[in-house]
């Protein structure tokens, strides 16, 4: 299956069905498909050839994102570029990965404006939605252009080349082939209810996972309906309006639903299939969830080299057989899905038995090819033949995988090691703490100290001495925060996370000098 597949199977179920929606801009799957034939030759007459790779940059939009199919009708490699990026990296990200053609919206024309002279490999610019002195609208571009049915052979499986998260360096390019997705999707089909022609409301950057995740459903012949903005109050109406039945969002943002007003009043019977990943989420607010937005949580856990499926946990598995919510399996990341192995290694390449923490490991078809021109990066992550995705784990008895840390992200205080996930679990259990980051700075006497990071839920006060006790009540005097420090917010990516690197080099510059 290619990215263009996916359309294709949706429009055998119904070309007359609504595909895309954004507002009052409804794309049929015929509308779509219609759309990404004209693309496709209009790449051809661009000379984009088969293998090469054309970049998408917009928010989200119903055109952005039938232009990915219409390049993968054309054979072309999908570069989604995240339009909050800095200019200097979006310029890396394109250069690196050999970009030929750029889609972009006139909003991002300041940035493309700021790109493009350091650009050579850029032959192609073509704005979605008006004319610009270097580059033709879409409408403009696709001038007489037929929509008759087109097939273009490609080169290699490269269905998409996505930049992994600037936050650890300069970005790497992931390239994902059509098994890759292909299996994500079997993956997402076989273990989350689907009952029907589904209804997925993406709030969330398309670039990110809620793009991939319209895959899925679109081989359902499903309808996508698009947000352009973060906007809860919207997101929640469209819930009840367009009968949604599957959708997706990172835990910073669930918090934050919890919170909304119109919460309890909007209707969500519809839903089958809340997603939340990305990021850990608390235990606490997770039980929160289940309890205000009903039985319908779904985890999932990944990441770019191996998208979205590592392991999963559907709604059914939040309860225990008895229909009480399963408190000892909140904390998890799901079991493994039925296509992917995943393992605990120590750092010699050895297994590990049941219970005993060490990096979790994958291999299967979920696993990227490699990265983009990177064979040493490529060679260091597949060691002892597994990927490494980094993450510090375990897997208990049931098959149940637990992640506790991120491996550079562990602290060593007194000697113990303290998994800075288990404290931040800790933390969130208190009624008046939105979200928290826990990380470890130099110590005299510890060697690192525990220090946490406090975002107060609105309207609330945090008391710092009251907050440690509350914490070394649960998980001991060790592990509990010797520093306690109160923001008004938290440093995050593009997709919500907290970004744990700023918040230490902030901390680490207000030390004293030596």
């Amino acid at each position: 299956m290619r990215l263009i597949d996916y359309l294709d199977k949706g429009a055998s179920l119904g070309p007359e069905f609504p595909c895309l929606r954004m507002g009052e801009t409804v794309l049929s799957y015929s509308d779509v498909q219609q759309l990404s034939y004209r693309v496709a030759r209009a790449l051809q007459h661009s000379g984009v050839q088969p293998g090469q790779k054309v970049a998408v940059l917009s928010g989200n939009d119903p055109f952005a994102f039938s232009c990915v199919f219409g390049l993968s009708r054309a054979a072309a490699v999908w570069c989604p570029i995240n339009p909050r990026n800095e200019a200097a990296e979006n310029r890396f990200v394109l250069d690196a990965f050999d970009c030929s053609c750029l889609i972009f919206h006139s909003n991002y024309a300041p940035l493309v404006e700021q790109m493009r002279g350091e650009l050579p490999k850029l032959a192609t610019l073509v704005c979605l939605d008006k004319t610009l002195p270097y580059a033709p609208s879409l409408q403009e571009w696709l001038s007489g252009v037929s929509d008759a049915a087109i097939v273009i052979n490609t080169v290699d499986d490269v269905a998409m080349i996505a930049g992994t998260g600037g936050t650890t360096g300069v970005p790497k390019g992931v390239m994902l082939s059509g098994r890759n997705l292909e299996t994500m999707s079997a993956l997402t089909l076989m273990g989350y209810p689907f009952d029907g022609r589904p209804a997925y409301l993406a709030l969330a950057p398309l670039t990110h996972a809620a793009g991939v995740l319209c895959l899925p459903v679109m081989a359902l012949g499903g309808q996508v309906v698009i947000m352009p903005a973060p906007d809860l109050a919207e997101f929640l109406r469209l819930i009840e309006q367009c009968r949604i039945t599957h959708t997706f969002l990172p835990p910073t943002l669930i918090y934050m639903l919890l919170q909304h007003p119109r919460l309890a009043e909007t209707r969500l019977d519809s839903l089958q299939c809340f997603w939340y990943g990305a990021a850990p989420m608390s235990a606490a607010r997770l039980e929160e969830a289940l309890q205000k937005i009903g039985p319908v949580m779904a985890q999932l856990f990944g990441q770019t080299e191996a998208p979205m499926m590592i392991s999963m946990m559907p709604p059914s598995e939040h309860f225990n057989a008895d229909g009480t919510v399963a408190y000892q399996r909140l904390t998890s990341a799901g079991r493994a899905g039925p296509l992917v192995q995943v393992a605990i290694m120590d750092k010699d390449g050895q297994l590990l038995p049941t219970g005993t923490s060490g990096e979790v490991v994958v291999r299967g078809s979920l696993v990227m090819l490699g990265y983009y021109k990177d064979a040493a990066a490529t060679q260091e992550v597949s060691r002892f033949g597994w990927h490494h995705t980094g993450d510090i784990g375990y897997v208990d008895a049931d098959g149940y995988l637990f992640i506790v840390d991120r491996a550079k992200d562990m602290i060593i205080s007194g000697g113990f090691n303290v998994y800075s996930a288990e404290v931040e679990q800790a933390l969130m259990q208190h009624p008046d703490i939105q979200d928290s980051a826990v990380i470890g700075l130099p110590d005299e006497k510890w060697g690192e100290r525990v220090v946490a990071v406090l975002q107060p839920r609105s309207g609330s006060k945090i008391d710092a001495e009251e907050i440690k006790a509350f914490v070394k009540a649960r998980i001991g005097s060790v592990k509990a925060p010797k520093q306690i420090e109160i923001w008004p917010d938290l440093p995050r990516s593009k997709v919500g996370k907290v970004l744990k690197k700023e918040v230490r080099a902030t901390l680490l510059a207000s030390l004293p000098q030596q």
